[in-house]
């Protein structure tokens, strides 16, 4: 049975949720603030997150960051707000889906589904520790395997090792010459130009559209990095 932690300030809307979960099969954890949120992270296995923004103590926003610097699980915002810059904004810091209030349940269930399933059957779980997660791009250390959206991508051994340092410091600008110590463990000679090649050939794998990326980003003049997965 796979456990989901609702969040959110409005006991109504809990309770409303508990209801369609439970009637799916589903566990149910409950909270009423972002910090509450992370508290129950800590001693209950949870499979998915359900995350009002607009909440006391510690809103959404601030809630998902703090969470995805120790879990995988998928998030779903719930909000009100449904301007594109705060879903935007949402999925950047880690949110995987954005749902506007007042939602369909059937809708609502669908989306929970389509997650839990990337998540534990075409992902990996956050038990694992040898597994890393940003948007639809999941690395296995452990299995030597990397999937997008669900789908295998191969990798040579030094692009694969390039991607879990960037995954390992999702949203950090790292430098070639930093790059390139973390994966050869020794002094970079011409790493901007091998560096480079390697982030190439990654974009043409990795990228739905390589000369528009979602996830690998360049910084001119300081480097590259690896974000959510929004442009």
């Amino acid at each position: 049975m796979y456990n989901v932690l609702i969040c959110d300030d409005e006991q109504d809307i809990v309770n409303a949720l508990k209801i369609y979960l439970s009637s799916e099969g589903y566990g149910t954890l409950e909270a009423y603030s972002g910090r509450e949120a992370l508290e129950i992270m800590e001693r209950e296995e949870v499979h998915l997150v359900l995350l009002d923004v607009m909440m006391p103590e510690m809103n959404g926003l601030a809630a998902v960051s703090a969470l995805r610097e120790k879990y995988n699980v998928p998030v779903i915002f719930l909000s009100a707000k449904s301007e594109d810059t705060d879903k935007i904004l949402g999925l950047n810091l880690g949110a995987d889906d954005y749902v506007t209030k007042p939602y369909n349940p059937v809708e609502l269930l669908a989306r929970i589904r389509s997650q839990l399933r990337r998540y534990t059957t075409l992902g990996c779980e956050v038990t694992s520790p040898s597994c890393l997660r940003v948007g639809e791009i999941v690395l296995d250390d452990k299995a030597k395997t990397v999937t997008l959206a669900g789908e295998p991508v191969s990798l040579t051994p030094t692009e694969f090792a390039i991607l879990k340092v960037l995954m390992e410091h999702v949203g950090e600008v790292m430098s070639p010459r930093r790059i390139y110590q973390e994966v050869r463990r020794e002094e970079p000679l011409g790493a901007e130009n091998i560096v480079a090649v390697h982030i190439r050939h990654l974009r043409e794998k990795l990228e739905f559209d390589p000369a528009s990326p979602q996830y690998l980003k360049v910084v001119w003049g300081q480097g590259y990095k690896l974000e959510g997965g929004t442009k």
